[in-house]
C-alpha cells in the first residue's frame, strides 16, 4: 500500500470508478433464488458515495462475472449508465478495456475496486488500484490502497470520499447537507 499523498494523486486523475461487485458492492453472500437470480444486500453508505461522485462529474461502472437482476436495478437506482455495467465477464481485462473505450477515458483515469485474486488484472492497470479490507491476501498486496472497511460495508464510499477530497470537490458537495 503506498503514503497517502501517493494515494491523493493517484485519486486526483480518476474520472471513472469500476468495480468488481460480489465482494465489494456487497459482502460476497449470495442468495440462489428459485427462478435462478441471485438476491444481493448492498450498503446504501457505497450508493451515496456512487451518487456523489456522479453529482461531481466522475462516472462509475460495475465489472462482474456473475449475472443477477438486483445488479442492473441498483445501478438503474444510483444513476450509473447500463453500457457500464458489465455482468457475466469471462474475460475481465477485455471487458475493462472495453468500458474505458465506452467512458472515453484512459487506464490513468480509471480507478478499479476489488476483492479477490480474479481482480488483480485489473488492480494492476487501474491508476488506482484499491482492494476491500476483507479482500484476498493476494489482493490486498497488490493495491495501491486499502481500505478500512470490508466490501459491502462502506468500502465504495471510503473509496469515494478519498477521490472526491483529493480532486476538490468533498467540500462543495457537504454544502447540500450541511447548510
Amino acid at each position: 500500500m503506498e503514503e497517502l499523498a501517493a494515494i491523493e494523486r493517484r485519486a486526483a486523475r480518476i474520472r471513472l470508478l469500476l468495480m468488481d461487485c460480489d465482494g465489494v458492492l456487497t459482502d460476497g453472500s449470495l442468495m440462489l433464488l428459485e427462478n435462478g437470480d441471485e438476491q444481493k444486500l448492498f450498503n446504501v453508505r457505497d450508493g451515496h458515495g456512487i451518487v456523489m461522485l456522479h453529482r461531481a462529474g466522475l462516472q462509475s461502472g460495475i465489472i462482474s462475472g456473475r449475472t443477477s437482476s438486483f445488479v442492473k436495478r441498483r445501478a438503474i437506482e444510483l444513476g450509473m449508465k447500463l453500457e457500464l455495467v458489465c455482468q457475466g465477464s469471462l474475460d475481465k481485462v477485455k471487458d475493462f478495456g472495453a468500458l474505458l473505450e465506452r467512458a472515453q477515458v484512459n487506464e490513468n483515469e480509471v480507478a478499479f475496486i476489488g476483492d479477490d485474486v480474479t481482480d488483480i488484472p485489473l488492480m494492476r492497470r487501474a491508476e488506482l488500484g484499491v482492494a476491500v479490507a476483507d479482500a484476498a491476501m493476494e489482493a490486498r498486496a497488490v493495491a495501491h490502497y486499502v481500505t478500512k472497511a470490508a466490501g459491502g460495508s462502506g468500502a465504495v464510499r471510503e473509496v469515494a470520499e478519498v477521490i472526491l477530497k483529493a480532486q476538490g470537490h468533498w467540500n462543495t458537495l457537504m454544502q447540500r447537507y450541511t447548510k
